[in-house]
Protein backbone atom coordinates (compact mmCIF):
# COMPACT_ATOMS: atom_id res chain seq x y z
CA UNK A 1 0.00 0.00 0.00
CA UNK A 2 1.40 3.38 -1.05
CA UNK A 3 0.84 6.53 0.99
CA UNK A 4 1.58 10.08 -0.12
CA UNK A 5 4.46 12.05 1.42
CA UNK A 6 1.94 14.37 3.09
CA UNK A 7 0.12 11.48 4.77
CA UNK A 8 3.44 9.82 5.61
CA UNK A 9 4.63 12.99 7.38
CA UNK A 10 1.44 13.07 9.44
CA UNK A 11 1.64 9.36 10.27
CA UNK A 12 5.28 9.59 11.38
CA UNK A 13 4.62 12.69 13.46
CA UNK A 14 1.58 11.05 15.07
CA UNK A 15 3.80 8.11 15.96
CA UNK A 16 6.17 10.43 17.81
CA UNK A 17 3.25 12.06 19.60
CA UNK A 18 1.77 8.67 20.46
CA UNK A 19 4.86 7.88 22.49
CA UNK A 20 4.05 10.94 24.61
CA UNK A 21 0.39 9.93 24.96
CA UNK A 22 1.07 6.51 26.40
CA UNK A 23 1.60 4.10 23.50
CA UNK A 24 4.65 3.34 21.39
CA UNK A 25 5.66 5.00 18.14
CA UNK A 26 4.59 2.14 15.86
CA UNK A 27 1.16 1.91 17.48
CA UNK A 28 0.75 5.67 17.03
CA UNK A 29 1.67 5.38 13.36
CA UNK A 30 -0.78 2.53 12.84
CA UNK A 31 -3.56 4.50 14.50
CA UNK A 32 -2.79 7.62 12.46
CA UNK A 33 -2.93 5.63 9.23
CA UNK A 34 -6.30 4.18 10.23
CA UNK A 35 -7.60 7.66 11.12
CA UNK A 36 -6.77 9.17 7.73
CA UNK A 37 -8.10 6.24 5.67
CA UNK A 38 -11.77 6.32 4.83
CA UNK A 39 -11.99 2.55 4.36
CA UNK A 40 -10.81 -0.06 6.86
CA UNK A 41 -7.31 -1.51 6.47
CA UNK A 42 -6.06 -5.06 6.90
CA UNK A 43 -3.01 -5.97 8.92
CA UNK A 44 -1.18 -6.57 5.61
CA UNK A 45 -2.11 -3.05 4.45
CA UNK A 46 -0.70 -1.56 7.65
CA UNK A 47 2.48 -3.65 7.47
CA UNK A 48 3.24 -2.71 3.86
CA UNK A 49 2.38 0.99 4.24
CA UNK A 50 4.51 1.39 7.35
CA UNK A 51 7.20 -1.11 6.35
CA UNK A 52 6.89 -3.06 9.60
CA UNK A 53 6.53 -6.77 10.34
CA UNK A 54 3.16 -8.51 10.55
CA UNK A 55 4.02 -9.54 14.11
CA UNK A 56 4.57 -5.92 15.07
CA UNK A 57 1.26 -4.99 13.42
CA UNK A 58 -0.54 -7.78 15.26
CA UNK A 59 0.80 -6.63 18.65
CA UNK A 60 -0.02 -3.01 17.80
CA UNK A 61 -3.58 -3.86 16.82
CA UNK A 62 -4.07 -5.73 20.09
CA UNK A 63 -2.87 -2.66 21.97
CA UNK A 64 -5.17 -0.36 20.01
CA UNK A 65 -8.07 -2.71 20.75
CA UNK A 66 -7.17 -2.68 24.46
CA UNK A 67 -7.33 1.12 24.32
CA UNK A 68 -10.75 0.77 22.60
CA UNK A 69 -9.51 2.88 19.66
CA UNK A 70 -10.07 0.40 16.81
CA UNK A 71 -12.64 -2.21 15.92
CA UNK A 72 -12.53 -5.23 13.66
CA UNK A 73 -14.74 -5.43 10.60
CA UNK A 74 -15.16 -7.99 7.84
CA UNK A 75 -15.78 -7.66 4.13
CA UNK A 76 -18.17 -10.27 2.68
CA UNK A 77 -16.24 -12.91 0.72
CA UNK A 78 -12.89 -11.89 2.26
CA UNK A 79 -11.47 -13.91 5.16
CA UNK A 80 -9.13 -11.12 6.33
CA UNK A 81 -9.92 -8.92 9.27
CA UNK A 82 -10.05 -5.20 8.61
CA UNK A 83 -9.60 -2.45 11.16
CA UNK A 84 -11.19 0.94 11.47
CA UNK A 85 -11.10 3.64 14.11
CA UNK A 86 -13.85 3.67 16.69
CA UNK A 87 -15.96 6.83 16.71
CA UNK A 88 -15.02 10.42 15.95
CA UNK A 89 -11.91 12.42 16.74
CA UNK A 90 -13.69 13.68 19.89
CA UNK A 91 -14.34 10.05 20.88
CA UNK A 92 -10.63 9.33 20.35
CA UNK A 93 -9.62 12.19 22.64
CA UNK A 94 -12.09 11.04 25.31
CA UNK A 95 -10.94 7.43 25.07
CA UNK A 96 -7.26 8.36 25.34
CA UNK A 97 -8.04 10.58 28.33
CA UNK A 98 -10.07 7.82 30.03
CA UNK A 99 -7.37 5.22 29.45
CA UNK A 100 -4.58 7.51 30.65
CA UNK A 101 -6.66 8.38 33.72
CA UNK A 102 -7.27 4.69 34.43
CA UNK A 103 -3.58 3.81 33.99
CA UNK A 104 -1.95 6.85 35.62
CA UNK A 105 -4.25 9.09 37.67
CA UNK A 106 -6.41 6.45 39.38
CA UNK A 107 -3.44 4.48 40.81
CA UNK A 108 -1.91 7.76 42.05
CA UNK A 109 -5.16 8.76 43.74
CA UNK A 110 -5.43 5.31 45.30
CA UNK A 111 -1.90 5.52 46.71
CA UNK A 112 -2.53 9.02 48.04
CA UNK A 113 -5.79 7.95 49.72
CA UNK A 114 -4.04 4.99 51.38
CA UNK A 115 -1.17 7.18 52.60
CA UNK A 116 -3.54 9.83 53.92
CA UNK A 117 -5.36 7.28 56.08
CA UNK A 118 -2.19 6.64 58.08
CA UNK A 119 -1.60 8.95 61.03
CA UNK A 120 1.53 11.08 60.90
CA UNK A 121 4.14 10.10 63.49
CA UNK A 122 6.34 13.19 63.32
CA UNK A 123 6.46 16.71 61.86
CA UNK A 124 8.15 15.50 58.67
CA UNK A 125 5.34 13.00 57.98
CA UNK A 126 2.74 15.62 58.87
CA UNK A 127 4.25 18.03 56.33
CA UNK A 128 4.45 15.25 53.72
CA UNK A 129 0.79 14.39 54.30
CA UNK A 130 -0.21 18.04 53.87
CA UNK A 131 1.52 18.06 50.48
CA UNK A 132 0.00 14.69 49.55
CA UNK A 133 -3.43 16.07 50.49
CA UNK A 134 -2.86 19.06 48.19
CA UNK A 135 -1.85 16.76 45.33
CA UNK A 136 -4.87 14.54 46.02
CA UNK A 137 -7.24 17.51 46.05
CA UNK A 138 -5.80 18.88 42.81
CA UNK A 139 -6.07 15.51 41.04
CA UNK A 140 -9.62 15.04 42.32
CA UNK A 141 -10.62 18.50 41.13
CA UNK A 142 -9.03 17.97 37.71
CA UNK A 143 -10.64 14.54 37.39
CA UNK A 144 -14.09 15.90 38.26
CA UNK A 145 -13.64 18.81 35.86
CA UNK A 146 -12.49 16.52 33.06
CA UNK A 147 -15.45 14.22 33.74
CA UNK A 148 -17.81 17.16 33.35
CA UNK A 149 -16.11 18.14 30.10
CA UNK A 150 -16.43 14.58 28.79
CA UNK A 151 -20.19 14.70 29.30
CA UNK A 152 -20.51 17.72 26.99
CA UNK A 153 -21.40 17.24 23.36
CA UNK A 154 -18.55 17.91 20.92
CA UNK A 155 -20.31 21.09 19.82
CA UNK A 156 -20.64 22.43 23.37
CA UNK A 157 -17.09 21.39 24.25
CA UNK A 158 -15.78 23.17 21.16
CA UNK A 159 -17.73 26.30 22.08
CA UNK A 160 -16.38 26.15 25.64
CA UNK A 161 -12.81 25.77 24.39
CA UNK A 162 -13.26 28.80 22.15
CA UNK A 163 -14.31 30.78 25.23
CA UNK A 164 -10.97 30.02 26.92
CA UNK A 165 -9.34 33.41 26.39
CA UNK A 166 -12.57 35.20 27.29
CA UNK A 167 -12.86 33.29 30.56
CA UNK A 168 -9.27 34.22 31.46
CA UNK A 169 -10.07 37.88 30.86
CA UNK A 170 -13.24 37.63 32.98
CA UNK A 171 -11.28 36.07 35.86
CA UNK A 172 -8.68 38.83 35.57
CA UNK A 173 -11.40 41.48 35.79
CA UNK A 174 -12.92 39.65 38.78
CA UNK A 175 -9.53 39.73 40.52
CA UNK A 176 -9.28 43.47 39.93
CA UNK A 177 -12.83 44.15 41.14
CA UNK A 178 -12.85 41.75 44.10
CA UNK A 179 -9.22 41.17 45.16
CA UNK A 180 -10.00 40.01 48.71
CA UNK A 181 -12.65 37.52 47.55
CA UNK A 182 -10.35 36.01 44.91
CA UNK A 183 -7.51 35.67 47.44
CA UNK A 184 -9.85 33.96 49.96
CA UNK A 185 -10.97 31.45 47.33
CA UNK A 186 -7.34 30.73 46.47
CA UNK A 187 -6.63 30.08 50.15
CA UNK A 188 -9.48 27.56 50.24
CA UNK A 189 -7.59 25.46 47.71
CA UNK A 190 -4.38 25.65 49.77
CA UNK A 191 -6.12 24.17 52.84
Amino acid sequence: MEISPNIQAFVFHFGEMGSRWGFNRTVGQMYALLVVNESPLSANDLASALNISRGNVSMGLKELQSWRLVQVSHIPGDRKEYYRVTGSIWDMANTIFEERKKREVDPTLSLLRTNLLVSANNPQEEYAQQKMQEIHDLLEMLTQWAGELQRLSPENLSALMKLGAGVSKMLSVKEQLFPSQTKAQGNDFER
